[in-house]
């Protein structure tokens, strides 16, 4: 589904449901190098089980177009202006990474929209190493690779996720470069982890935060350790924390029990 958002087309993976006013919403926002694929399983369940569901591809890479967003506050705007263009009054908001900071941000900024939050695999603050923020301009190939063995705790997901026996380094690392190369005027792999590493509100934010929160961490996750998400969650004003056994790509790597932890929690 493409929707206009501030002049330009945005795409949103809905499960191949039309929006529907009198159904909840619920946003999946994905990480770096990402796209709305990496929630394919969450995403398709919540829309055959009554839920609006807009899988985004952030602005200005994959199947969506106009600038990428270069602070986390622009993505968070992205993402309300989402919910007016489709008409949507609230909207839960899941993110993941770099998605995860976007949709507390979002959270924050207008609390009224936000039903409820889901922070995947969430660190504050998220700093990125200078080398790696150097290798994402200077040796994209290698940054990618340095991604992936750090954000991945298994070669195998199991059947309920990409296919049986996927190889998750290779299939992430072919979406990542397929992001990459979506924008040729912008390195979107720089952009987004500046972004995440500029961003310094994380605290104020979830402070300001007014619906419950979830923080779903992998117990393997060297990329952002669940130790991360716990200083986060001590802010919370409804949190409460889930730990699957995965690394950093925990929507792949555990497909299942995430999805458990979505289903628990949305019901609320």
């Amino acid at each position: 589904m493409d929707i206009n958002v501030n002049g330009h087309s945005l795409y949103a993976y809905t499960g191949g449901k039309p929006f529907n006013p009198a159904q909840p919403t619920v946003v999946f926002i994905h990480g770096v190098l990402n796209d709305h694929s990496v929630w394919i399983l969450q995403s398709r369940h919540f829309a055959h089980h009554g839920w609006n569901v807009l899988a985004i591809d952030l602005p200005g890479q994959g199947r969506s177009r106009g600038a990428p967003p270069a602070s986390v506050e622009k993505a968070a705007d992205s993402v309300l202006a989402l919910l007016d263009a489709v008409g949507a009054p609230q909207a839960a908001l899941v993110g993941h990474s770099f998605g995860s900071l976007i949709a507390l941000q979002a959270a924050a900024t207008a609390p009224e929209r936000v039903s409820h939050l889901v922070l995947c695999g969430t660190a504050f603050p998220m700093k990125v190493s200078p080398a790696l923020l150097d290798a994402s301009v200077s040796a994209p190939e290698k940054a990618i690779h340095m991604v992936n063995v750090f954000s991945h705790s298994t070669l195998s997901p199991p059947p309920s996720a990409l296919g049986p026996g996927t190889w998750l380094y290779g299939a992430s690392r072919a979406l990542m470069r397929r992001m990459l190369a979506s924008n040729r005027q912008v390195n979107v792999f720089h952009t987004g982890f500046k972004a995440c590493d500029d961003y310094a509100g994380g605290e104020q934010a979830m402070a300001a935060v007014q619906c419950p929160t979830l923080f779903v961490v992998g117990r393997h996750d060297q990329m952002t350790p669940p130790r991360s998400a716990r200083a986060l969650a001590k802010l919370a004003r409804d949190g409460r924390i889930v730990e699957v056994d995965a690394g950093h790509a925990l929507m792949n790597e555990a497909p299942g029990a995430v999805l458990d932890a979505l289903r628990g929690f949305l019901r609320r």
